[in-house]
C-alpha cells in the first residue's frame, strides 16, 4: 500500500490550525523560521509538519526565548525538519541556564521594586544614600544597577 501525501496547508489553513495570525506566519517566514513553497499563482503552501514547527516557535516564545535563539536552534536541525521530543529535551536543557539567569534577574527586580530603581535619576532621598554624588551617572546613561547591582559594589 503506497503512502499518500497529505495536501499542503495554505497560509489561512496554517493560521487557523495554529492559532497564529497569517501576518505572524509571514513574519516567521521572513525571519527564516519556517518555509513555504510558492504555487504558480505565487500563493504560499506549507508542509503539514510546519504546524508543529510553528507550535515549537510559539512555545519557545512563551518561555521567553527571543526569535534569534529560536532561529539558532532550528538551524541546527538537519534538512529543516520539525523538532522532535528529543530535540525539545536537548534545546530546553540548553536554554535552562539562560532561563535561570532571567529568573534570578526578575527575582532581584521584584525584591528591589520598592527601593531606588538603580539609575540615580529619581532624585529620591534614598538615592542620595545609595548613590552619593550620582556616582552611577558617571558610568553613562540608563539604569546602571539593574542587570546585577550586587556585582558593582553598591549593596543596599
Amino acid at each position: 500500500m503506497a503512502k499518500t501525501e497529505l495536501p499542503e496547508l495554505t497560509v489561512g489553513e496554517l493560521a487557523r490550525r495554529s492559532g497564529v495570525p497569517a501576518s505572524a506566519l509571514r513574519f516567521y517566514e521572513d525571519e527564516n523560521l519556517i518555509r513555504s513553497r510558492r504555487t504558480a499563482g505565487n500563493q504560499r503552501r506549507y508542509r503539514r509538519d510546519t504546524l508543529r514547527r510553528v507550535t515549537f516557535i510559539r512555545m519557545s516564545q512563551r518561555v521567553g526565548m527571543p526569535l534569534s535563539q529560536i532561529r539558532e536552534v532550528l538551524g541546527l536541525l538537519p534538512d529543516d525538519r520539525t523538532p522532535t521530543r528529543a530535540d525539545w529535551a536537548r534545546i530546553s536543557h540548553r536554554w535552562r541556564e539562560d532561563l535561570d539567569e532571567r529568573i534570578r534577574r526578575l527575582e532581584q527586580l521584584r525584591d528591589q521594586l520598592t527601593d531606588c530603581i538603580g539609575c540615580g535619576c529619581m532624585s529620591l532621598t534614598k538615592c542620595r544614600l545609595a548613590n552619593p554624588g550620582d556616582q552611577l551617572g558617571r558610568r553613562g546613561p540608563g539604569p546602571q544597577r539593574l542587570p546585577d547591582h550586587r556585582a558593582d559594589g553598591y549593596d543596599d
